[in-house]
């Protein structure tokens, strides 16, 4: 069977995260969205971790409430800011880890996405130890990533590199982007939305497709290692144009660099001082050793997904994804569809259109048949999205970049 997983969240307990983000309105939210399987995220949080507890155990690894799947997964930081996925066997599997890393952190009883003072072999060696997984997240990303701070996976990981299983490319990045780079070659390539509110055009935004033969703990272990037959037959995720670090830019204006302009004016921003931010694709550029991604035998085909609520907001013009006549629409659809997905990916386009208003049957249909453009975000600020050809476009229409 197929499932749809987004294995990289956060709840309430981490910083800059919505109030909302609750164990309750993530299992209802991720149904609409047409995901089986969820991450908890900070799961290393004791407030957290005992909420988790509280759900009916499928298995020692696996959780569920209202139907939806959990399983155990945290986003820790190491010394250099480096930041990991982690993914658990059980309960007590985190408690163990918890118990090891509480003293080398300052705020793990604080923070959902704790800060470790420890290199990232150190701590991937406990998660060895613990039996979780653990790999890179959002792994080109110019703030808190592995090739932000480090040039390979053996200088983040040390002797550690060959127990990576996974790295999570991040919203500016897709299967191009890492298969130009050799050593990543053999990784699973995970997508996931990083999500800080359960809002449809935040929660799953990206997410993966595994064969498994059912949504638990051991059968996802197994899909990301490739093994019996479980495999990643899907990745899916935003255009890296729309991430908000893909071209290099100026962090306070956002005024975009070629990487040899960025070089000359020493990283500062020659429009108003504010701080250059190198972009992933440049990053990218620096560190491939292939001018072409070369995709391995394993890869999966990787699908451009745009939330289907920012499509019939574009589509409307209105001001915000979150608007009375959009939710209304995106409501029609999922009640139509039964989630999100199978509106934008897997229902016969015909379908949707008769289900849908004119102008958002015409905007789906754009995307799914990619007549799209995009100008790339960096710095901070996501890219902008428009649905029709250049040639086509009215004058205000709007894209996401003016909402």
């Amino acid at each position: 069977m197929q499932i749809n997983a987004d294995l990289h969240i956060h709840s309430r307990f981490s910083s800059g995260v919505s109030d909302s983000m609750t164990l309750e309105a993530l299992s209802l939210h991720s149904k609409k969205k047409g995901i089986q399987l969820l991450g908890t995220g900070d799961c290393l949080n004791p407030k957290w971790l005992s909420e988790i507890k509280g759900m009916e155990k499928v298995d020692e690894g696996t959780f569920e409430l209202n139907g939806m799947r959990f399983v155990l997964s945290t986003e820790v930081e190491d010394t250099h800011r480096v930041h990991h996925v982690l993914i658990f066997p059980s309960a007590s599997a985190v408690e163990d880890m918890y118990e090891r890393l509480k003293f080398r952190s300052n705020n793990i009883d604080e923070d959902g996405r704790p800060h470790i003072f420890m290199e990232g072999w150190d701590i991937a060696e406990i998660a060895r130890d613990v039996g979780a997984l653990i790999g890179p997240a959002h792994a080109f990303t110019p703030w808190t990533s592995m090739y932000k701070a480090h040039d390979s996976l053996k200088e983040c990981y040390g002797d550690m590199a060959d127990h990576i299983s996974f790295l999570e490319l991040g919203l500016s990045a897709d299967s191009d982007y890492g298969d130009r780079i050799s050593e990543l070659h053999r990784l699973t390539f995970l997508t996931n939305s990083d999500a800080h509110s359960p809002y449809p055009f935040r929660l799953a935004r990206e997410f993966n497709r595994f064969e498994m033969d059912d949504a638990t703990f051991e059968e996802l272990r197994l899909a990301i290692l490739r093994q019996k037959g479980r495999r990643a037959v899907l990745n899916v995720g935003m255009p890296p144009e729309e991430g908000k670090y893909n071209e290099t830019a100026c962090s306070s204006c956002y005024q975009h660099f070629s990487l040899e302009e960025a070089k000359g004016h020493r990283w500062k921003c020659p429009f108003c001082g504010g701080r250059i931010k190198k972009g992933v694709k440049d990053r990218v550029n620096e560190l491939a050793d292939l001018s072409e991604p070369r995709h391995p035998e394993h890869r999966p085909p990787y699908i451009r997904l745009i939330p289907l609520a920012e499509i019939i907001s574009m589509a409307f013009g209105t001001s915000s994804p979150m608007t009375k006549k959009v939710q209304r629409e995106w409501e029609s659809l999922i009640g139509r569809f039964g989630n999100e997905v199978n509106v934008l990916v897997d229902a016969p386009l015909d379908e949707v259109k008769r289900a849908a208003s004119p102008e958002v049957g015409d905007a789906v249909e754009r995307f799914r048949t990619g007549r799209i453009h995009l100008i790339p975000g960096g710095g901070g600020q996501y890219g902008r999205i428009a649905l029709d050809e250049p040639e086509e476009r009215k004058d205000g229409q709007k894209t996401i970049f003016d909402f």
